[in-house]
């Protein structure tokens, strides 16, 4: 019987080309969308859960308080202290490591050098995470200060193979190295991702101040492992009072707890020390979006096959009549669904594939689809069920449902029944969705303008960075002379960070006037030398930047504006603040810099002048030189003042961009797949239309000879389209409304709704729907009415 209806399911498919077309193509676009949007959910998803390990791996967290107890700020950065500290009290760990951010860092094997991302580590990371060894062991790999771990492409890179082991590198152009270990490539979604790992012992030999046991300076990250049955709620609670007991402190108030690595990257956002959402806010919008579409795509297969179940009773009732039984009928029209859902799957793999290149360019990211894993085939395979019963069971048991002697009769009232209702209901909740999407495509639009257009505090045109790195630190003067003679640059200065990301934090600031709870007010820190205003183009509100000739400014600060207000301060320049234990002066106040997330609010900051602590090089290009000039100028002389390092050289302004990647991420995904979703709504709407012309072929032939002209056969045939679409705008976009209202009060700079989107979303889709349909309705009043009623 199977095959049996397997041979019919198949002649009818064929005999109905348009529809299937129809069918199979809206089916398989939005079978593809759906994958390729799980795809990329299913990569954020698994992030930093690829190891052995992964469920017990858990990061040291910090909740910091405020001078009324409450809990004003969640860092996940912590002391160099605390690893020493919980591997040594808290018998409950297995084992524990500090780890740096990733830095890029200069490797050379003879006269071949380049920069790879390196962190320094302690040797027990080698055991909390389970990198795969090719060569080496991975148990002592670390424990030199003079070894260092490449992955397989470092070494290759480097040496051309990847059995290098004990091969020795210079690191930085300050030690030589011995490759101890080779390990497997890293997969792309890991948190704590590095080209080379390095001992921590090295970075304590390279940096004296590292040594130091501090417990208040939040810079490195520590990651452990407990022992299998530990009850973490339970050695949260013995860990919390650590930092007081430890390093009591009047400035800071701090309780260490551990989180779930695996679960920072999604939920990595905390409101008073709990976690309250963060990236799976956007998987969640992702995820919605590919069942949206792939709802819209069986919406249409239901629609186009309910529609055409006038050809179809005849059929029905022909077969009843000879002896099949409905539970036959519903066999073989599931058979036919689940046909098209397979071709639709086959062609959906083949548009992921081609498509998957650009859109890993797009995101910056590897998706590829595992063929090779068993559970992606269990996953295709309950998609084709899925979607084909989905898709299909209406139709089976609407047209399995028919009375055999009113098909024979052509008695089957099709119109005033359920299913006519039930389509419109269909086309209703289609474009519906169709017109959520509009309106979160447009509000996301506006929203990501809003952030690419707010003030930064500092102009981004024609600002460049380069790291402060080798000779550089020794002849920073002779580099800025010789550039600002060239007229390559018109100001440069060096700072201990970049303007652009958040790097440093502090406490403890004292000033006149203060309160003893104003200890434990939070400010960003940045120390630099001369032309920092200048070069960066701040905007100062009062007084000046730091200027050579003047001994006092040794210890002078600029303040920013939030800062001043925040302290309560009435005439700022001039006066005196104590940070970092020494007593300084006040000489600027500038406009507030956007240094953290744009999306978020910004501490006070203050900026420190201190020629001893850089890390980056910052230079304003002068835009009446030729752009290319100008760097290949740099270059040139960079590389003659520091021979041994790479030129790296980047732009401000695409910086600025990387902080917006979440945002410009979700702003593409919408863009593309709610064009995607609205373009298969309308190829439902077409191929309905078609068949309500095929329909009302006799109809319209009557009209015309009647005298109706052609408009008026357009408006017939469109009318009951657009009332549906007009219903969908009607429901649609209050819960519009709500669902992204909800998005942006995430934010603490958005934008506000305005009514405009809605027009748009209302216009567009009317416009789009009538375009959709009037084209039928147009050549079915255009035909030959003598055509239509010879053959009717």
């Amino acid at each position: 019987m199977y095959i049996l209806n397997l041979k019919i399911a198949l002649r009818n498919l064929l005999r109905n080309k348009t529809a299937s077309l129809i069918n199979i193509s809206g089916l398989a676009i939005g079978l593809a969308a759906c994958l390729m949007l799980l795809l990329y959910v299913s990569y954020e998803w698994n992030y930093d859960k690829g190891f052995k390990n992964a469920d017990r791996i858990q990061q040291v967290m910090f909740n910091f308080y405020g001078a009324d107890k409450s809990i004003t700020a969640t860092g996940d950065q912590s002391p160099n202290t605390i690893a020493g500290t919980l591997k040594e009290e808290m018998p409950e760990v297995e084992h524990i490591s500090r780890i740096l951010w990733p830095v890029k860092r200069l490797l050379a094997n003879g006269k071949h050098s380049f920069k790879v991302e390196g962190r320094y580590a302690d040797p027990e990371i080698l055991k909390i995470f389970d990198f795969q060894a090719l060569y080496g062991n991975l148990d002592h790999a670390l424990s030199d200060a003079n070894s260092i771990v490449l992955t397989a492409s470092t070494a290759q890179r480097l040496f051309g193979r990847t059995d290098v082991l004990n091969k020795v590198l210079r690191f930085e152009n300050q030690v030589d190295l011995k490759v101890t270990a080779v390990i497997k490539d890293l997969p792309p979604n890991v948190s704590y991702s590095f080209d080379c790992l390095n001992s921590w012992k090295l970075f304590e030999q390279l940096n004296d101040w590292v040594i130091q046991p501090n417990w208040h300076n939040y810079s490195f990250y520590t990651l452990l492992i407990l022992k299998k049955g530990t009850d973490i709620p339970a050695f949260n609670e013995k860990i919390k009072s650590m930092s007081r007991k430890h390093a009591a402190s009047t400035t800071t108030d701090s309780e260490p707890f551990i989180y779930p690595l695996a679960d920072l990257h999604l939920y990595g956002k905390f409101i008073n020390g709990k976690a309250a959402g963060g990236q799976i806010e956007q998987l969640k919008i992702f995820t919605i979006l590919a069942l949206s579409i792939l709802i819209i795509a069986c919406i249409n297969f239901m629609n186009l096959s309910t529609a055409r179940s006038q050809k179809r009773a005849k059929e029905v009732g022909i077969k009843k009549t000879i002896g099949a039984s409905r539970k036959s009928l519903i066999s073989q029209f599931l058979m036919e669904s689940l046909i098209l859902t397979f071709v639709s799957v086959v062609i959906a793999v083949v548009l992921v594939e081609l498509c998957l290149p650009k859109f890993n360019h797009l995101l910056d990211i590897e998706l590829k689809i595992a063929y090779a894993h068993p559970l992606n085939w269990l996953g295709v395979i309950a998609l084709i069920f899925f979607t084909g019963i989905l898709a299909g069971s209406y139709p089976a048991f609407f047209l399995s449902s028919f009375n055999p002697i009113q098909t024979l009769k052509k008695t089957v009232k099709l119109k005033n029944s359920f299913s006519l209702n039930f389509r419109q209901i269909l086309v209703i909740v289609q474009f519906s969705l169709a017109v959520i999407l509009i309106v979160a495509t447009l509000i996301i639009y506006e929203q990501l303008q809003y952030l690419k257009n707010k003030p930064l505090g500092y102009q981004t045109n024609a600002l460049v960075e380069m790291p402060h790195e080798g000779n550089l630190y020794l002849k920073y003067d002779l580099l800025k002379e010789r550039l600002l003679s060239s007229g390559t640059v018109t100001a440069m200065c060096h700072s201990s960070g970049s303007i652009s990301q958040q790097n440093s934090n502090s406490t403890g600031m004292e000033w006149q006037g203060m309160s003893e709870a104003d200890k434990k007010m939070s400010v960003n820190q940045i120390y630099t030398g001369y032309d920092f205003v200048k070069t960066n183009g701040l905007q100062l509100l009062e007084g000046r930047d730091f200027k050579k000739g003047l001994a006092s400014d040794s210890v002078a600060v600029m303040l920013s504006e939030s800062a001043i207000k925040r302290m309560g301060l009435a005439n700022p320049v001039g006066q005196n603040v104590v940070f970092q234990d020494v007593k300084r002066t006040i000489v600027g106040v500038f406009k507030d810099i956007t240094w953290g997330p744009l999306t978020a609010k910004e501490k006070p900051m203050i900026i420190a002048f201190n020629q001893g602590n850089s890390d980056v090089i910052t230079m304003r290009l002068n835009t009446e030189k030729d752009l290319k000039g100008n760097l290949e100028m740099i270059g040139r002389i960079t590389k003659e003042i520091n021979p041994d390092f790479p030129i790296d050289i980047r732009f401000l302004d695409r910086l600025v961009a990387e902080k917006m990647k979440n945002e410009a991420t979700l702003g593409l995904l919408s863009n593309l797949f709610g064009g995607l979703a609205i373009f298969i709504s309308c190829l439902g709407l077409f191929g309905l239309s078609a068949f309500s012309a095929e329909q009302r072929t006799k109809e319209i032939g009557v009209r015309k000879v009647l005298g109706a002209s052609v408009s008026g056969i357009v408006q017939l045939l469109s009318v009951n389209f657009v009332k549906t679409v007009l219903i969908a705008l009607f429901i649609a976009m209050p819960l519009a409304y709500l669902l992204m209202k909800n998005w942006l009060d995430k934010f603490d700079y958005h934008i506000s709704i305005g009514w405009q989107v809605f027009l748009i979303t209302g216009v567009s889709t009317v416009m789009i729907a009538l375009l959709t349909v009037s084209w039928q309705a147009y050549r079915a009043a255009k035909s030959n009415p003598v055509d239509a009623l010879k053959y009717e």
